[in-house]
């Protein structure tokens, strides 16, 4: 029988059943119609942000039943996690994938990683803060990193919060439901700059394919009218490293270290001062001596030369006395 998904105990697996079972799982959940559901959301748009990421290493952390990766063109393509993938049926051999036990210690080097994919990272770790650390530590500068997460302020969050009130559970339960604004915030502080992100999946907290078919509708017009409220988010950030510029006293002193040609004197060339000052005894007039006839022609007209000393004596005027 047909039952409208949104209220539980109809219809569902006992897995997904909370009405008096278990709470849900992160796998199962990933194995559900809303979880395939969110994975093709994801593996879509991941494809579309990875594909102009270049560099030489690319790493993606956590959630293995995605290949977010498979688009992005750089030489060597790593995917860690802490758990492996069972193998698809008909599949001749599971995914190779390498086996990280903390993310909050990486086993790469400093400086090392070009582009970091954590899908869902974040809210299952028990220190978000430090493996944001590590993903900084781990990347070059002018890096890449690409966080996926739920949007608490969404129909899905909205539902996942009614789990508080005694309603059965959508959402797994282990996870820390982090806002975008807050995932932006850690990232400043780390000297991240965010590019570019979005929001995807506004269906309703529905169950079944069937549903989720009927309310397809609702990504058009969420894009549209309400694209701040989606059940997802995906955010793309770069590692900015600040360049350091030599001021103040470290600058002049390199100035003053510079070496700097100075034309050598000739020792048999003295030049003589100009003019020749002469003491006197007090109560007469200081005069100077003037050397070289080149001197009287440089002086005003009307001045006299007597005795070779520069005459102070004021000219007459025509016509009058003195």
């Amino acid at each position: 029988m047909d039952t409208d998904p949104l209220f539980p105990g109809h219809g569902l697996p006992p897995d997904l059943d909370g009405a008096g079972g278990p709470a849900v799982l992160w796998s199962d959940f990933l194995r559900s119609p809303p979880g395939r559901y969110m994975l093709q959301w994801e593996q879509q748009h991941l494809d579309a942000a990875v594909s102009d990421i270049f560099g030489y290493h690319a790493l993606q952390l956590g959630l293995p039943e995605l290949d977010a990766l498979r688009e992005n063109r750089m030489p060597l393509r790593i995917r860690a996690a802490d758990r492996g993938l069972a193998p698809e049926p008909g599949a001749g051999h599971p995914c190779r994938l390498a086996v990280v036990n903390r993310y909050e210690e990486l086993p790469f080097a400093t400086q090392s990683i070009d582009l970091v994919v954590m899908p869902h990272i974040l809210e299952f770790a028990g220190e978000p803060h430090q493996v944001l650390r590590e993903v900084d530590r781990v990347l070059v500068p002018e890096g890449h990193v690409v966080i996926t997460g739920f949007n608490p302020a969404s129909l899905w969050g909205l539902r996942q919060a009614l789990t508080r009130l005694g309603a059965a559970s959508y959402l797994p339960r282990e996870a820390q439901f982090i806002s975008l604004h807050r995932i932006k915030d850690w990232l400043k502080l780390l000297s991240f700059e965010v590019n570019r992100g979005r929001f995807g999946c506004y269906v309703p907290s529905v169950r079944t394919d069937k549903w989720l078919a009927r309310w397809n509708f609702c990504e058009r017009a969420g894009d549209r009218w309400w694209p701040v409220l989606g059940s997802l988010y995906m955010v793309t950030a770069v590692k900015r490293v600040r360049g350091m510029r030599m001021v103040g006293s470290v600058r002049r002193r390199r100035e003053e270290l510079r070496p700097v040609l100075v034309p050598a004197a000739s020792p048999s060339f003295s030049p003589a001062p100009r003019f020749a000052p002469e003491v006197v005894p007090d109560g007469e007039a200081v005069s100077a001596r003037v050397r070289g006839a080149a001197a009287s022609a440089n002086d005003e007209p009307g001045s006299r030369l007597a005795g070779g000393a520069l005459s102070s004596r004021p000219r007459a005027r025509r016509g009058g006395p003195v």
